[in-house]
C-alpha cells in the first residue's frame, strides 16, 4: 500500500504530482483557488478534493473525515502563498495575513501527527523577519519543535534535478526528534536540461477554437504583442533590443531583464513567474501553458483548466499559465520526497 500524504495549499498540484511519483499517495488537496480546484478535480484519481480557506478548516474534523487517526500519515505537504516574502511581492513577511499562513501547516501536523511534513517557499523567506531580532524561519522552528518535529531547510536550484528551469526555492522538511534526514544530492555536474529539449518535439500550437494537437498547447498573443516580440532576439530581453522603436520599449530600462524575455532553445528558462509570461525562442507569441508546464517538469497527461491569459496583467483567479507558474516542479518535489522516504524507512 502506497504511503498516504495530504496536501495544503496544494495549488495546481505539483507537489502532490512529483510526491506521488515517489511513492506516495496524496489523499486529500486543499486548495481555495477555484481554477486550481477545478484542475485538481480533473486529475484526482482516488483523491478528495476540497476547495476552501484553510483557516476555516477544523484539523481534528478533517483527519475524522478522512478516516486519518494520528500516526497514519507519512506525510503532510504545501506550499504557502509565497507573495508576503516574494522578491516581486510586497514582502509584508509575517504582518501580512498570508504570512501567518505557514504556521497552518504546524496546526494540521499536530492534529494528523505526519511522519514528516515538507513545505515550499520562495528563498527570501529563509532570510524574512518575524521582528527585528527574529527570522521567521526561526520562530516556524520553534512552534514545530514544541510539537515533537525538528525542522530542516535548503535553497535547492531546480534545473539541479532536471528540469528545464533555473529555478531556486527553500524547502523546509520537518522530521519527529531523533530522526535523521539529509536533502537529497544535487545533479550539478551533469548537462542541465534545456528549453529545446523540453519543448523542441510538440506539435504546432493551436489557436482559441481550434483542437490543439497536444492539451493545453494553445496561444493567445494580442497583434500588438506579436508586435513587440518580433524585435527580441533569443535569449534576449525587450529593454535590451537597439533596434526597436520608442513606443514598443516604452519605459523599461535594460535592467529589466525578466520582464519581455525570449527564452533560448539552448539554455534552461529563466524562473516562470506568475504575473509574466517569456517568449518562445522562435515564434512570435507567449509560451503556451504546455510549454510552461514542460519547463515546470509536468508530464503531458496532467491538464490545466481555467481560462488562458492574454497578456501580462492581472487576472481575479489563477489562469493557466499563473497555476503552472505557481507550482512547485514535480521533479524537485519527486527527488525530497524520495530523500524523506529513505531517510526515515517508510
Amino acid at each position: 500500500m502506497r504511503l498516504k500524504a495530504i496536501s495544503l495549499f496544494a495549488g495546481a498540484g505539483g507537489l502532490d504530482v512529483g510526491i506521488d511519483q515517489a511513492g506516495f499517495k496524496t489523499i486529500c488537496s486543499i486548495e481555495l483557488d477555484p481554477h486550481c480546484a477545478t484542475t485538481l478535480r480533473n486529475n484526482a484519481v482516488g483523491k478528495t478534493i476540497w476547495q476552501v480557506d484553510i483557516r476555516a478548516l477544523d484539523a481534528i474534523g478533517a483527519s475524522k473525515a478522512l478516516d486519518i487517526k494520528p500516526g497514519d500519515l507519512a506525510l503532510l505537504h504545501g506550499g504557502p502563498p509565497c507573495q508576503p516574502f516574494s522578491q516581486i511581492g510586497k514582502k509584508g513577511g509575517i504582518s501580512d495575513p498570508r504570512g501567518q499562513l505557514a504556521f497552518e501547516m504546524v496546526r494540521f501536523a499536530e492534529a494528523l501527527r505526519p511522519a514528516a511534513i515538507m513545505i515550499e517557499q520562495v528563498p527570501q523567506f529563509l532570510q524574512a523577519k518575524a521582528t527585528e531580532s527574529t527570522m521567521i524561519v526561526d520562530v516556524l522552528s520553534e512552534a514545530f519543535w514544541k510539537i515533537g518535529y525538528e525542522l530542516r531547510a535548503a535553497i535547492l536550484d531546480a534545473v539541479d534535478f532536471k528540469v528545464p528551469q533555473r529555478r531556486k526555492r527553500a524547502i523546509v522538511v520537518c522530521v519527529l526528534k531523533g530522526l535523521s534526514f539529509e536533502f537529497p544530492f544535487d545533479l550539478k555536474e551533469t548537462q542541465p536540461t534545456t528549453v529545446g529539449e523540453a519543448i523542441g518535439d510538440l506539435p504546432a500550437a493551436s489557436l482559441p477554437g481550434q483542437i490543439p494537437l497536444a492539451s493545453n498547447h494553445i496561444y493567445v498573443t494580442p497583434a500588438r504583442d506579436r508586435h513587440r516580440i518580433s524585435y527580441v532576439l533569443e535569449g534576449q530581453w525587450l529593454s535590451k533590443t537597439k533596434d526597436a522603436p520608442a513606443d514598443v520599449v516604452q519605459r523599461l530600462t535594460p535592467k529589466e531583464s525578466t520582464k519581455f524575455r525570449r527564452l533560448h532553445r539552448e539554455l534552461p528558462s529563466l524562473t516562470l513567474r506568475c504575473g509574466e509570461m517569456p517568449y518562445h525562442p522562435l515564434e512570435n507569441r507567449y509560451v503556451t501553458p504546455r510549454e510552461a508546464a514542460r519547463i515546470q517538469g509536468f508530464p503531458d497527461r496532467y491538464i490545466f483548466t481555467g481560462p488562458i491569459r492574454r497578456r501580462t496583467g492581472t487576472v481575479s483567479s489563477l489562469d493557466q499559465h499563473r497555476q503552472i507558474a505557481n507550482a512547485v516542479p514535480p521533479p524537485l518535489a519527486k527527488s525530497v520526497a524520495s530523500g524523506i522516504k529513505s531517510s526515515l524507512c517508510l
